[in-house]
């Protein structure tokens, strides 16, 4: 997929789900709003209801304006202009409730004028239950009425989230929608980005085999001259550079197939005591002979260090990697340091260049497989980005810890902590 279209299919997602979410909050709120007010409305009927009741049972005149008077979302007052019965009161709500179906929990006080503070009733629990709502003994009065009683349902919100099951059951799939395509969304980033990553190892691996494979084929070319015969020192150092070029490409396919076998079968590790600085000097003097670039390597090794638990091929490939990774990022006059130290319980080896470091921003990606800093179409550095996958991996596998401290202009340190 091509990057404008990855980008069209991003930025059409985003806005899809933007949307879908919010249209859905609007309606979820919508209906919460409506639910709320029904229950409302089905209360106030009851109230009123209960409220005309006690004025033909007490023979009073029903006054003018409304009698209930809702004070907050789950507290209610109704004016009942007489002496309140309290075992009346109780059966009529009870009554009008289970009338209209109207299953809620709800405690009442009734004013007491003579004493001026209202006289808990009694807290009727509803048929569902609810065992975590605790009654309250102290209800607010109301100023305007002299006679009258409150009402308090403490789980009125229980009540309209139960008439919302079915907008609730919609939003649920409606989020899990939206949550799968945010994934579909972010799998394509991941794609993208491992295309990305194919094509530059691509790009790399080509660059890599084209110069062994140029080198083949002109001493090939040469050696296939007849006049090369009657030359038997020309046809040795052609001889030599095809045996050396083909060496090279065997060890990068090696490489790479290295790294497929490991990510397919697992670490295969063979622990045994290994002398730690010993192993380092050995590599050290291997990597030496074995590259053709100036560069300096200064060893500041532990005497105390001793013997870790390890396996010496796979803690040979780890050192040569930072090695062969400090050479290739040293800069033009690379200076490589190599430390050990002791600790009571682990051993620290670190690696340093004095290259030109790695910027922040790239410093957790260095470990990723493929991975290399980006510099453009310049492919001045050789590799395909699998060294530094293969040491991290490796150190995870032994249960170490490695990690990179690097400024810009300061070069980089890699530093491995290693379990006694």
């Amino acid at each position: 997929m091509k990057h404008n279209q990855v980008r069209f299919v991003i930025l059409f997602g985003t806005i899809a789900i933007i949307a879908i979410f919010t249209i859905q909050i609007y309606w979820l709120l919508k209906a919460w709003n409506m639910n709320e007010k029904q229950v409302n409305e089905s209360i106030s009927i009851v109230l009123n209801s209960v409220a005309h009741k006690m004025y033909l049972y007490n023979e009073t005149v029903p006054p003018h304006e409304n009698p209930v008077n809702q004070l907050s979302s789950n507290y209610f007052v109704v004016n009942i202009n007489s002496v309140v019965d309290a075992n009346i009161l109780e059966y009529y709500l009870k009554s009008e409730f289970a009338r209209i179906g109207l299953d809620v929990d709800y405690e009442y006080a009734i004013y007491d004028c003579h004493n001026d503070k209202m006289v808990y009733g009694n807290y009727i629990p509803s048929q569902r239950g609810n065992k975590n709502i605790s009654p309250s003994s102290n209800l607010p009065k109301y100023n305007e009425y002299l006679y009258y009683f409150g009402i308090r349902f403490p789980s009125i919100q229980n009540t309209v989230v139960s008439n919302m099951t079915i907008w609730l059951i919609l939003s649920a799939i409606m989020f899990a929608l939206i949550l799968f395509f945010s994934y579909s969304i972010l799998v394509i980033f991941r794609q993208k980005r491992f295309s990305e990553l194919q094509k530059d190892f691509i790009n790399n691996m080509t660059h890599e085999f084209k110069t062994p494979i140029s080198s083949i084929n002109i001493s090939a070319d040469v050696i296939t001259q007849p006049a090369i015969i009657s030359d038997p020192d020309r046809l040795s150092i052609y001889g030599n550079i095809i045996k050396q070029e083909n060496a090279r490409l065997n060890l990068l396919v090696d490489k790479v197939l290295q790294i497929a076998r490991i990510e397919k079968t697992g670490f295969q590790l063979k622990h045994e005591e290994v002398e730690l600085n010993a192993l380092i000097m050995s590599v050290v003097e291997n990597f030496r002979n074995q590259s053709d670039k100036e560069f300096t390597v200064d060893t500041n090794l532990a005497s105390d260090v001793g013997k870790v638990y390890a396996d010496p091929v796979h803690l040979t490939n780890i050192i040569y990697n930072l090695l062969d990774n400090a050479l290739k990022y040293g800069g033009d006059n690379p200076v490589i340091r190599v430390e050990t130290a002791s600790e009571n319980k682990y051993v620290t080896l670190t690696v340093r260049d004095n290259g030109p470091g790695i910027p922040q921003v790239f410093q957790k990606k260095v470990f990723r497989k493929f991975f290399r800093i980006p510099t453009g179409n310049v492919h001045d550095v050789k590799g395909f980005g699998l060294g530094l996958y293969y040491v991290r991996n490796t150190c995870k596998a032994h249960g170490w810890k490695i990690s990179l401290k690097s400024e810009p202009g300061s070069g980089c340190s890699f530093i491995i902590i290693i379990g006694r």
